[in-house]
């Protein structure tokens, strides 16, 4: 079974000019007003209803959608697409639109829009979600990939048209959210929306869309008030206030502008405000938090309708009441040498200022409900704002009490791999409490790590010691190596470590130089002295280049080092494979002629077999 779910963004994109189309996909980059359609599709546990008739080609079911269908529903568990929510917040059994495609590219959703008001600029925005699993199909889904084209209420002239492109079905697939923005001409209220699938049938494009919204789409337009500022904090000691706002359009849509003021206590119950119709407002007497903002349009008649309007940025007066003082979390005593945190709690909107004395004084610290210090004393704390002066009426005071604590002496210490440590206290007579849960004054440990012990005296002081306990790697050999006459020892970690080859006498550097061939057993270990690990290697020394001129300096190329073996195949061939000497005598060597001939200056190859050891390389014959 082929399943796939059409894309769906309700796209609606009127071009400025009717003989011109524009196609893209986009926020309105300034203001937009309230919603003036909303499409959620419902709630509940049942699937559907259909949606109404000529809407869509496609078959409604109550169950699983297979190709060419399509369902309302809150779940999206069929065959092996992913396990979605609808994405309205708050919705109980909330439903989405899920459809999967049929096998052919074209049409498959169509609607009117209507309510609009002539030339005027909305947006239209949807989400949408890839239903199928990366892991179907094979990994090769079909992505979705929907065009969106608006008309003309006589459906005869496309106005726009636009694609999404591909989306590409992902395992952490989540609800995104597609917009457009698009004008209405002279004379024209409605339009018709298609939805068309540019991908032809197969396995993938399945889709779900959900909270479909028309906004009307105008200027971006701030708020301000006479120093700039586009929100303002007052404290209720002040009285009831007033300010100017003015409305700042940057005429991005509109040319000219239409105003209402509106106020509104929380934010979602808006009033209109009598005989404000202007760019500037000055407010009522404020005495409790309240928002301001405009509604504005392009024509003086839309402004009072909401299908054709927008509305500003908000602009807050916030009136803050006078605070209650701090709630003091306690004093605090600390040992001599710490510094002790002394804390409070503020009511929300608030931060504390910390005094030296109850009234006036010296201000130590602001914008923090805590405050750090290690000398002895009372200190008070003060509720305010950031922003503005509106203290509590008093101070609370906070007192810090300083004694002597029991003194320790952190330590860093080392152990060797596979052995333990004895971690001490240092002080007798005292009470422990280890982060191993033990309360000895000692303990043994056998792993790397960080303890502390709190240690605790008669007058109830406590100080912590800290232990850093760090493991010494053992050394891992992970390869021995022969370059010409010196062995050269490869660790697989790091650490500080020491070489030698008769376990007594060692080196810092992990490469010995000069050495005979041979068996050796190879040493490495810490330098702190712990056990070295041991490695048996075979060093054979092949020279890396011979000069067979008579000067009797090199002039044989002989390995050395296979004395030990019982059974030699000695080989040496030329650059084409051409065999020119081979040998079983214990130390064989090639004098570089081959049938009373000398051979040229060139690399040679080698391939040496001793007992069930290989070896094989190349050589320079040198003149």
């Amino acid at each position: 079974m082929h399943q796939r779910t059409y894309g769906f963004i309700l796209f609606l994109f009127l071009s400025i000019s009717p003989n011109a189309l524009r196609a893209q996909l986009g926020f309105c980059t300034g203001n937009s007003g309230d919603p003036i359609f909303t499409e959620d599709f419902g709630a509940g546990t049942t699937d559907g209803p259909a949606l109404a008739p000529g809407t869509t080609f496609y078959n409604f079911t109550t169950g699983t959608p297979f190709d060419g269908s399509y369902t309302v529903s809150s779940t999206s568990n069929y065959f092996n697409w992913l396990s979605i929510q609808d994405r309205t917040p708050g919705d109980t059994n909330g439903k989405m639109f899920i459809v999967n495609a049929s096998f052919t590219a074209g049409e498959f959703y169509q609607r009117e829009v209507g309510g609009l008001c002539e030339n005027t600029s909305y947006e239209f925005s949807s989400w949408l979600v890839n239903l199928q699993s990366p892991m179907e199909c094979e990994g090769n889904s079909i992505p979705i990939n929907v065009r969106f084209q608006i008309w003309d209420e006589t459906d005869t002239i496309l106005l726009a048209q636009g694609d999404t492109g591909n989306i590409l079905a992902r395992a952490d697939a989540d609800w995104e959210q597609y917009a457009l923005v698009f004008k209405t001409e002279p004379g024209q209220t409605s339009v018709i929306l298609k939805m068309r699938n540019n991908s032809n049938g197969g396995c993938g494009n399945d889709l779900a869309i959900d909270d479909i919204l028309f906004k009307s789409c105008g200027d971006m337009v701030s708020v301000t008030d006479t120093e700039d500022e586009t929100e303002q904090t007052v404290c209720a000691d002040q009285g009831a206030v007033t300010t100017t706002l003015t409305a700042n359009p940057d005429f991005s849509i509109y040319t000219t502008h239409a105003y209402q003021w509106q106020q509104s206590t929380d934010e979602e119950n808006w009033v209109d405000i009598p005989g404000e119709v202007n760019a500037t407002l000055t407010t009522p007497p404020v005495a409790q938090t309240t928002y301001f903002r405009a509604k504005i349009a392009e024509d003086v008649l839309n402004v009072a309708n909401d299908l054709c309007n927008v509305v500003s940025d908000v602009f807050a007066i916030q009136v803050l009441p006078v605070p209650n003082a701090p709630l003091s979390m306690g004093d605090l005593t600390i040992c001599q040498g710490d510094t002790g945190t002394l804390s409070t709690t503020v009511e929300a909107g608030y931060v504390v200022r910390w005094y030296d004395a109850p009234v006036a004084g010296n201000l130590l610290l602001e914008n923090s409900t805590t405050l750090a210090t290690d000398t002895p004393g009372t200190y008070y704390a003060e509720a305010n704002v950031m922003e503005i002066a509106c203290a509590s009426p008093t101070r609370t005071p906070v007192t810090l009490t300083v004694t002597q604590p029991p003194q320790v002496t952190d330590e860093d210490l080392l152990f060797c791999e596979n052995t333990t440590q004895t971690l001490s206290a240092g002080l007798d007579n005292l009470s422990y409490q280890w982060s191993t849960g033990q309360t000895t004054r000692d303990i043994t440990i056998d792993q790397a790590g960080t303890y502390q012990v709190q240690v605790t005296d008669a007058n109830g002081c406590t100080a912590i010691k800290t232990i850093v306990l760090e493991e010494l790697a053992q050394p891992e050999i992970a390869r021995i190596l022969s370059d010409g006459s010196s062995i050269v020892v490869h660790t697989a970690n790091r650490g500080d470590f020491e070489y030698s080859l008769n376990g007594t006498t060692y080196q810092n550097s992990s490469v010995f130089e000069t050495v005979e061939g041979g068996r050796y057993r190879i040493y490495v270990r810490n330098t702190a002295n712990c056990d070295a690990v041991v490695q048996e290697f075979y060093h054979l020394v092949i020279p890396k280049f011979f000069t067979p001129n008579g000067d009797a300096v090199n002039d044989i190329f002989q390995p050395d080092g296979l004395e030990i073996f019982n059974t030699i195949r000695f080989s040496i061939f030329d650059r084409y494979g051409a065999l020119l000497k081979t040998s079983s005598e214990q130390t064989p060597f090639w004098n570089g002629t081959f049938q009373g001939r000398d051979m040229p200056a060139t690399d040679y190859w080698y391939h040496i077999t001793a007992d069930t050891l290989q070896f094989k390389g190349h050589f320079s014959l040198k003149r």
